[in-house]
C-alpha cells in the first residue's frame, strides 16, 4: 500500500526506523518495510535475512510481519527471536547475510523500531539503503512474482557469549564483584550467559527482569537519573565496578567503585590502549564529540587516530574503509573489528573488566589516567532556528576561535586546550552543545556563555 510522504519520514530516520507503535508503526507498517528491505537485499544478492527482538510487548508481532514482507519477496529468514542488537550483529556475521533487529532502543514503551543491517554488520542508513526503502513506502512496494521464503528458527545466545569471551579473556588472578542494572531490558538476558559464566565473578543483579514497560526507569544510561540505582548499590553492596545496560544492551555505562560515573571517553582510551597494545600503528576512530584524551593517547602509543561525525553509520563505514581495530563514541558506543566493525557494549565491559583484573588498583585509580580533561556532557537547547543560533555563537567567539571546522556541526577550537561542538539534531528541533577545557569551572563558564547566546 501507498502511504503519504510525511507519515513515513516521521518514521524512517537517518539511521533507522523508529514510531509510536499503533500511530506510527503497526504490523503492516513493518511487513512493508520487510518486503523493500528484501528487494533492496536480493538486489545485492542476498538470500537470506536474520531478524532478533527485544523485550517490548510489540516487539514478536512487529518481527513476524516484517519475517513475512521478507518470504513474500523469495527470501529467506532466520530468526533467532529475544537478543540484544549486538547479538543480532553477531548473528548477521556468523551467517554473512542482513539483519533486522526490533527494538525502540532507550525510547519510552510506547516505542518501537528497526535497526536494519548487510551481511557481516554493515551499515544500512539514510544514504545507503534507507531512501530507498522510504521512496518504495511512498510508492508501493511492488509484489514479487516467484515462491516465498521460508522461515527457520536459532538459537545463538550461548554461541554469541562464548564468541565474547573468547575474544577478551578474563584473568582468573583476581575476584571480581560486578553490580550490573539492565534497566529491565536486553541486558538481563545477556549478562547471565556472558558474565554469569566467568571464574571468580560474582554479578549482582538490578532490574535483570524483561519488562517492555520500563517500571523502575528509563534504559537510558546517558541521562544521569538512570544511574542513582546502580550507583547506590554498587555503595552498597561494595562492589568493584558497576556496568549499566541500554534498553537493547549495544551500549554499557561504567561506575567505579565510589559510585562515580566513569567517562565513555575514558573508557574508549583505555580500549584503544589495549587493542593498540595487540596490534601497535593500527587506527583508532572516534568521533569529534569525544575528549581530546583519546586522540592524543592513540598518538603518544604510536597509532593513527581518525575523526569523524557523530552516528554508529559513520563510525561503521570509516571502519569498514580504513580497517581500523577500534572505535568509540562519547555516547558509549564501542565499535570493534573483530566484531564485525559492530558496536558491542558487552565487549567493551569485557575490556573494562579484563584491564581491571589485571591490576590490584581500584577503578577510580585504573580510569584516572584516560581522565585528562573536564567535559560539559551534551546539552540540548530548542531553538526555533538552530542555523541562526550557530551563526550567533560563532559572532559572539569570533575574537577568541583559534579555528573553527564542519565536519558536524561546528566545533570551535579555544585558547588553553579548551573547544565546543554545537551541532543540529537530524530530527528534532534541537541544538546540541559539548564542552570541554583544562577544569571544570572553566567548562561551566563557557557552557553559560554559550547557552545565553543560543537560548536568547
Amino acid at each position: 500500500m501507498a502511504r503519504s510522504a510525511e507519515s513515513v519520514n516521521a518514521v524512517i530516520k537517518a539511521y533507522d526506523v523508529r514510531g509510536v507503535v499503533g500511530d506510527q508503526i503497526d504490523a503492516r507498517f513493518t511487513r512493508d518495510v520487510g518486503a523493500s528491505f528484501a528487494r533492496l537485499m536480493r538486489a545485492e544478492g542476498a538470500t537470506r535475512v536474520v531478524i532478533g527482538h527485544d523485550m517490548r510487548e510489540s516487539s514478536p508481532e512487529l518481527a513476524d510481519a516484517f519475517a513475512a514482507g521478507v518470504t513474500a519477496q523469495g527470501l529467506d529468514v532466520t530468526h533467532i527471536g529475544l537478543a540484544s542488537t549486538d547479538e543480532l550483529y553477531f548473528a548477521s556475521g556468523r551467517f554473512g547475510c542482513p539483519g533486522a533487529m526490533f527494538t525502540a532502543s532507550h525510547n519510552p514503551a510506547r516505542y518501537n523500531g528497526i535497526k536494519l543491517c548487510r551481511a557481516n554488520a554493515l551499515p544500512v542508513g539514510q544514504d545507503t539503503g534507507l531512501a530507498t526503502i522510504k521512496d518504495e513506502l511512498v510508492a508501493g512496494v511492488p509484489e514479487h512474482d516467484g515462491e516465498p521464503g521460508s522461515i527457520d528458527t536459532v538459537e545463538l545466545l550461548d554461541d554469541y557469549a562464548e564468541f565474547l569471551r573468547e575474544l577478551v579473556r578474563l584473568s582468573a588472578e583476581r575476584p571480581l564483584t560486578i553490580a550490573v542494572d539492565a534497566g529491565n531490558g536486553m541486558g538481563g538476558h545477556t549478562v547471565p550467559a556472558v558474565l554469569g559464566a566467568l571464574e571468580h565473578v560474582k554479578i549482582v543483579p538490578l532490574y535483570f527482569e524483561l519488562d517492555g514497560t520500563f517500571p523502575n526507569h528509563e534504559a537510558n544510561p546517558l541521562d544521569p537519573k538512570n544511574l542513582v540505582d546502580l550507583q547506590h548499590l554498587v555503595r552498597e553492596s561494595g562492589a568493584d565496578i558497576g556496568l549499566a545496560f541500554d534498553g537493547d544492551a549495544d551500549r554499557c555505562f561504567v561506575v567505579d567503585e565510589k559510585g562515580d560515573p566513569v567517562s565513555p571517553s575514558a573508557i574508549t582510551a583505555l580500549v584503544a590502549e589495549r587493542e593498540l597494545a595487540k596490534e601497535p600503528g593500527a587506527t583508532i576512530i572516534h568521533n569529534l564529540i569525544t575528549s581530546k584524551a583519546v586522540p592524543e593517547l592513540v598518538r603518544s602509543l604510536g597509532g593513527t587516530p581518525m575523526r569523524t561525525r557523530v552516528g554508529h553509520s559513520f563510525i561503521k563505514q570509516q571502519m569498514a574503509a580504513t580497517g581500523a581495530v577500534f572505535g568509540g563514541e562519547h555516547s558509549a558506543h564501542y565499535y570493534f573489528r573483530d566484531f564485525w566493525g559492530a558496536d558491542s557494549g558487552m565487549l567493551a565491559a569485557l575490556h573494562v573488566l579484563a584491564a581491571l583484573g589485571e591490576t590490584d588498583a581500584p577503578v577510580s585509580e585504573l580510569m584516572s589516567s584516560y581522565t585528562t580533561y573536564a567535559a560539559s556532557g551534551e546539552i540540548n537547547s530548542t531553538v526555533d532556528d538552530a542555523a541562526a543560533r550557530t551563526a550567533a555563537v560563532l559572532d559572539a567567539f569570533a575574537g577568541r576561535a583559534r579555528s573553527v571546522d564542519r565536519l558536524d556541526g561546528v566545533t570551535v577550537q579555544l585558547a588553553d586546550d579548551a573547544w565546543f561542538n554545537l551541532r543540529a539534531s537530524n530530527t528534532e528541533p534541537l541544538l546540541r552543545l559539548n564542552v570541554e577545557a583544562r577544569s571544570a569551572e572553566e567548562v561551566d563558564a563557557l557552557v553559560t556563555e554559550i547557552l545565553s547566546v543560543v537560548r536568547s
